[in-house]
């Protein structure tokens, strides 16, 4: 049968189509093997893509080129889009010793590449290559791939090479180095456990409810606005009971008097500050507040597209409503609702009130969750056409002859996560819902790993036969040196809860198996929030420092 024959080995869209469908699915089908737990995921699909072009199976060049850096395009603007949002905040006092570490992991990685490669006279891009396989790190793998492709014209199938050989190896390393360090330095896990919940662990950042009682006489007859004025602290004060009776919401021209109890909405490391100068902590719940009044806390959700980026004082919800907003809920993070805080798109608001008040607020905030279903194509798009735009203008740099660019993985990601951050301001409604989030950035990184094997399964088994398979043991090197000097850093210079140090770890090398360990293991969230704190930056840091080699030392 002639015409089967040329489906899968001729040319054409149907050729094309099949075949790249053929090695994602697949790949898919192989990521869902687990090993004790572990398994390599989508990077399946890169070797099964090796394995087809192996034996023949290949996409017109002009097709190949196109559909990979499109499927990288994709997946590094979608990156960008969930990292943004936290991308500054990351750096916040507890979060700057996280990133420092991570900054140090990616720093050594760096050094031990570039050390190999001078000492072995390995290519640089074969380097990079196993370097990205080595810390798990796709986006480096493309942003490498196309760097070279930018300043030579031509494909080097030695970094997709580089980065299957090393990355199989990596995964369970990095989940090894986490074990070795918690025997290393006998780390006792229920002891770890006590000290986590004895320091306050990751309440330091988490919105809470408290109760205080007014005793600082310095505050009697003073206003809410002017206490808070005084205090410079980021706290709401919710609701007020009254020394003499009687419930109410808080308003900022409430006047607060001996003996008023107040239920304050901040965060663990504020309280002990604000509870010196208002009074002092009562053991009352947050239902004994609800049970004396008629007043209701409901979940709001802000789905106004001409809402995003108002501030929230500027609403005036208090004054025209009767409703206090107590908390902001965020990409899955509590903050203060302070008045200065801007609303953006799918923010969940806390909002304390009566039903009518509170009823009042969901016509103006939009509360419709159909709404946030619906798709911004306009910002996607229009992101990707800055990020190709600032990819493509060309910059010198001292030692480069040659003007460089960001190119068309470094451009959509700076973009994308500027856009996530600060497109509210010009009105870019840059919200995307996790799931069309997730589709996005799966799509684009199935496409983009199909279209690397492919292009480098021609001389794959060549390659490793006449010693690619070297290539391994520098891959484990890549993997093991940064990390166990960082968390041994970590652990004896910096006294890092040991949970956090396997989210540090895990994120620092972008690995989410490495993190799944962690949290069995763990039994609690503080692998997951460290792996958040490190993984914005990290991942910023492995894509440039992929192009950064590529262009300094080729």
């Amino acid at each position: 049968m002639p015409w089967l024959y040329n489906l899968f080995f001729g040319e054409g869209v149907a050729h094309s189509i099949l075949i790249l469908s053929l090695v994602i699915s697949l790949g898919i089908v192989l990521g869902k093997i687990r090993i004790k737990g572990i398994s390599l995921g989508v990077t399946w699909i890169l070797f099964v893509g090796i394995l087809s072009g192996h034996f023949g199976m290949s996409l017109e060049p002009t097709t190949l080129h196109f559909m990979k850096e499109f499927g990288l395009i994709l997946f590094i603007f979608s990156i960008g889009l969930q990292v943004g949002p936290g991308f500054f905040s990351s750096f916040k006092k507890g979060g700057m010793t996280l990133n420092m570490l991570a900054t140090l992991i990616v720093v050594l990685g760096v050094a031990v590449t570039c050390t190999i490669h001078m000492v072995t006279g390995l290519p640089i891009t074969t380097m990079v290559g196993i370097l990205s396989g080595a810390v798990t790190n796709t986006p480096g793998l493309g942003a490498a791939q196309q760097t070279f492709e930018e300043i030579s014209g031509k494909v080097d199938p030695s970094i997709a090479m580089g980065y299957a050989v090393a990355y199989p190896l990596a995964v369970v390393g990095i989940i090894l180095t986490i074990i070795a360090i918690r025997y290393l330095f006998r780390v006792d896990l229920k002891k770890e456990e006590e000290n986590l919940h004895n320091s306050g662990g990751n309440e330091d950042t988490e919105v809470n409810y408290y109760s205080l009682e007014v005793n600082n006489p310095s505050i009697f007859g003073k206003s809410i606005y002017e206490v808070s004025k005084c205090m410079e602290r980021e706290f709401v004060i919710s609701r007020i009971l009254h020394s003499g009776g009687g419930l109410e919401i808080a308003f900022s021209d409430t006047v607060l008097r001996h003996g008023d109890k107040i239920l304050v909405v901040t965060t663990h490391k504020e309280i002990d500050a604000i509870t010196t100068f208002i009074g002092r902590r009562l053991k009352m719940e947050h239902i004994d507040w609800e049970d004396e009044t008629c007043l209701i806390s409901r979940r709001i959700i802000v789905t106004q597209h001409e809402l995003s980026g108002k501030r929230l004082g500027s609403m005036q919800l208090r004054s025209n409503f009767g409703v206090n907003v107590t908390r902001v809920n965020r990409a899955g993070f509590d903050l203060v609702a302070t008045p200065v805080l801007p609303l953006q798109l799918g923010d969940r608001l806390t909002v304390v009130g009566t039903e009518a008040g509170i009823a009042a607020v969901e016509k103006i905030m939009g509360n419709s969750l159909r709404r946030l279903r619906e798709p911004n194509l306009i910002t996607i798009f229009l992101g990707i056409v800055l990020g190709v735009l600032l990819g493509s203008i060309p910059f010198m740099l001292p030692g480069i002859p040659q003007p460089v660019k960001l190119g068309l993985a470094g451009g959509p990601l700076i973009v994308s996560i500027l856009l996530s951050r600060f497109g509210y301001k010009y009105k870019l409604i840059t919200y995307t819902t996790v799931s069309a989030n997730l589709m996005l950035r799966e799509v684009g990184i199935s496409i983009f790993l199909a279209c690397v094997g492919l292009g480098a399964g021609e001389g794959f088994v060549e390659t490793i036969v006449n010693g690619g398979y070297m290539w391994i043991l520098y891959g484990v090197a890549i993997t093991l040196i940064p990390i166990l000097v960082a968390g041994s850093i970590a652990r004896l210079v910096y006294k890092i809860n040991y949970f956090s140090i396997m989210g540090l770890l895990s994120g620092a090398m972008t690995d989410p198996p490495a993190l799944a360990y962690s949290n069995i293991t763990a039994g609690n969230d503080a692998p997951a929030v460290s792996y958040a704190t490190v993984y914005p930056l990290t991942m910023f840091l492995r894509v440039i420092s992929a192009q950064l080699m590529i262009l300094f030392l080729m």
